[in-house]
């Protein structure tokens, strides 16, 4: 009984637990923060791109509307649809508003989202290498890839006060996590295998071995 106890303490601890999952999602977003802005600074439009923040505006990452991209931008109660466009904001600063020559006038860059999504795509290479790293344990894998997307999806819906309802965005968080957690998987038992596996001498030398320890006792 006291054997049993001590196992399950040992298989349960918390403290591994929360420093894994933040360590999962602090490399997530510092391989995204390395990815997206030059890729958004070579691709995408760089006037529209102004109107967001720049390439290395926080939104990049953590809004899901820059990913499907939709205008980040407030609107009045009220207004009509085209009147609704008054402003883009980015950190609290308004940074366009209105129909204005020279100001922002309501179009989004289509490959901006296009580029979020690529550097999803290959962050979840790192990913799995970060999985095989820090979790090791193949059935695990499948858990602390979906803890961090589900964690992205809270921390998306708080940061753009709304709910995901692209299903561009959707598409992508389900393309990076069936890369992410088949693929790491695969390494991980293949890993397990390996180091399981001990090599054992042929029959011969086998038998050899024995009748040199019998004649040597005789």
């Amino acid at each position: 009984m006291a054997t049993s106890s001590r196992a399950s303490n040992a298989s349960w601890d918390p403290i591994l637990l929360i420093s894994q999952i933040i360590s999962m999602q602090t490399l997530h977003y510092l391989t995204l923060s390395v990815l997206i802005p030059p890729l958004l600074s070579i691709f995408a439009e760089a006037g529209a791109l102004v109107f967001e923040g720049g390439a290395t505006n926080v939104g990049m990452i953590m809004d899901w509307r820059e990913m499907a991209g939709r205008p980040t931008v407030r609107g009045m109660q009220g207004e009509d649809r085209w009147d609704a466009y008054y402003g883009a904001w980015s950190g609290g600063k308004q940074l366009g508003s209105g129909w204005e020559e020279g100001r922002w006038d309501g179009w989004t860059d289509p490959m901006r989202g296009w580029v979020i999504a690529f550097s999803w795509i290959v962050a979840s290479f790192a990913d799995i290498y970060y999985l095989c790293i820090l979790i090791r344990r193949p059935r695990l894998i499948l858990d602390f890839a979906l803890t961090l997307a589900f964690s992205h999806l809270v921390l998306t819906t708080y940061y753009s006060a709304s709910i995901p309802t692209s299903l561009f965005f959707w598409l992508v968080i389900f393309a990076w996590s069936t890369i992410t957690v088949i693929i790491a998987e695969q390494l991980c038992v293949k890993r397990e295998m390996a180091e399981g596996l001990v090599i054992s001498p042929p029959r011969d030398e086998a038998d050899d071995l024995e009748m040199g320890e019998l004649l040597r006792r005789d």
